[in-house]
């Protein structure tokens, strides 16, 4: 076996970091969308980025950062408890500017206002581009391995929900539309 160069440690090296990055981004966003923090999030995505759901009991396609972030400010409002874990990356450089990604996904979804407990599993897809040096999520395609959706009859004994203090609050009567097709 030849020895590699010191050009091909250094791209090995690169692609590493690169990869390390993109985790960090995907990581960054779960994050971020629990805690419904819209300006952070913004900063993680491509301004044309797609994001196709095909969710248990919501499916919908968005274009363009503003309506992702439209979809996370009605969608991760004050009466909800999030919990999104991303897991197990599957990370694919495809040029030193283009990566795709899988991710697992678990998350647990309460949502008070309309009276639901959602679990499941999911699938991410992602594309991924290097623009000025910055890892930046450009497509998302996310599908639910499965879902379970429970209506709650009496709510949790709740001593803390983070986005209740930090999250938009919805007028009375209001619901967030997740039928965005």
């Amino acid at each position: 076996m030849e020895t590699p160069t010191l050009a091909e440690v250094a791209a090995q090296v690169q692609r590493l970091a690169d990869i390390e990055e993109i985790k960090k981004l995907k990581y960054r966003y779960f994050r971020c969308f629990d805690m419904a923090d819209l300006e952070a999030i913004a900063a993680l995505f491509h301004p044309q980025v797609t994001l196709d759901v095909n969710g248990g009991i919501y499916r919908f396609r968005l274009e363009g950062r503003e309506k992702f972030l439209d979809m996370v400010r009605d969608g991760a409002h004050a009466e909800m408890i999030m919990q999104h874990n991303g897991h197990h990356p599957e990370i694919d450089l495809i040029s030193p500017t283009e990566a795709r990604g899988v991710w697992y996904l678990q998350d647990s979804v309460w949502e008070f206002r309309r009276k639901l407990h959602i679990t499941g599993a999911a699938l991410y897809r992602d594309r991924y581009l290097k623009v000025g040096g910055t890892w930046l999520i450009k497509d998302v395609h996310f599908e639910r391995i499965h879902e379970i959706v429970e209506p709650v009859v009496t709510p949790p004994n709740v001593t803390y929900a983070y986005l209740a203090q930090h999250a938009r609050k919805l007028p009375p009567g209001e619901l967030a539309d997740y039928q965005k097709d």
